[in-house]
């Protein structure tokens, strides 16, 4: 079975085995080099100033953020689940906040967030997401930030990355938190999240809140290569080893394929009659809006071995979303979009012709 999804992502062998060695312990001196090494290579992929590792899902770090980086009131941008669910964090926390909603396939509006701000001084926080997954969106989150910063640069932006960390290379000038999560372009299992930080957001965060998601502990811990609480250490070695991969490859290289082999499936689906649903149209997935998307999702899985992800809430029916993060081969491309248009096939569509793999193909040598 071809996985797919836009998360979690298929593990490389060489990574699963690299997480197959017997376990060692957190507190030694073979983990602390382990762990030095993985903040050493993220904080040069992200260019952030500081960087911190939770053992959680991506979820995990996004509360991290909003509770440590939140003073007063903080507005959220919700075009999507995930934009819902930083206001509901918010809410979790008793912690005040103001929603901005959007249609799933609509990107946030700069002008609206700027008057927001000019209008609410209490506002100290800003969070939103880079890629909106759950439509396959892309927000202009570093015009809003820019905008705002020169509005109040004390204003924390925090920008969910977790289905962009790794593939894209992220403008941070204005972000003062960018999340990852390590089941997306890093490839590895769920359970590992990531915290790129701004000087200004580790001043913000000062003592901290919470306990086990209170960045102060973590940061000084963290600055020492260990963890305030029990790290995971398979998924770290895992996470050593990708990064070390990637860094080989070349961190811009990657996020050039990655672009390019993007914007070449878009063009493939849509030259077999496909609309694409966003507006704007994330990197990390291909996101297909189509009446018979339980039909197509059903064929591609019990007949062609893909296993492409669907919509959510309203969308159930009506999307699928097909995965561009990650080190991906053509020939695994090339099936997808083969098993894409021999669905239609069968279900009365358009005839198969090869059309979606040819111009693929041609779009990745033109670019």
């Amino acid at each position: 079975m071809l996985l797919f999804t836009p998360g979690p992502t298929p593990v490389p062998e060489n990574i699963r085995q690299s997480m197959a060695t017997p376990t060692i312990h957190h507190r030694t001196p073979e983990f602390e080099a382990i762990f030095r090494r993985a903040r050493e290579l993220l904080l040069e992929m992200l260019g952030m100033d500081e960087v911190v590792l939770l053992a959680s899902s991506g979820t995990g770090a996004m509360e991290s953020a909003v509770t440590n980086l939140t003073s007063s009131k903080i507005l959220t941008i919700n075009a999507g689940k995930f934009g819902e669910r930083f206001g509901k964090i918010a809410k979790a926390h008793n912690i005040d906040y103001k929603e901005l909603m959007y249609e799933w396939n609509t990107p946030a509006d700069v002008n609206e967030i700027v008057n927001e701000i000019k209008a609410d001084s209490s506002i100290d926080a800003i969070a939103i997401q880079i890629s909106e997954s759950s439509g396959g969106l892309r927000h202009p989150v570093e015009e809003i930030a820019k905008k705002v910063k020169e509005i109040n640069p004390n204003i924390m932006i925090i920008a969910d990355g977790i289905t962009a960390m790794g593939v894209e290379k992220i403008d941070i000038s204005n972000i003062d938190a960018v999340i990852g999560g390590s089941q997306k372009a890093f490839m590895l299992p769920p359970g590992l999240a990531i915290l790129g930080l701004s000087q200004k957001a580790v001043e913000k965060v000062g003592k901290g809140r919470g306990f086990y998601f209170n960045l102060a502990s973590e940061i000084k811990k963290q600055r020492e290569n260990t963890t305030a609480y029990t790290a995971a250490t398979t998924l770290i070695i895992g996470l050593v080893e990708i990064l070390e991969e990637l860094n080989r490859f070349g961190f811009d290289n990657l996020y050039t394929t990655t672009r390019k082999r993007g914007e070449a499936v878009r063009k493939a689906l849509e030259s077999i009659g496909l609309n694409i649903y966003p507006k704007v149209s994330s990197l990390a997935m291909a996101t297909i809006y189509h009446e018979k998307t339980p039909e197509i999702r059903k064929l591609l899985k019990s007949k062609y071995s893909v296993n492409v992800a669907g919509g959510q809430e309203q969308l159930k029916n009506s999307i699928f979303r097909i995965n561009n993060m990650g080190l991906i081969e053509s020939s695994e491309i090339a099936w997808v979009l083969n098993s894409v248009e021999s669905a239609m096939a069968e279900l009365d569509l358009r005839k198969f012709d090869g059309t979606a793999n040819r111009v693929f193909t041609e779009s990745m040598i033109l670019q």
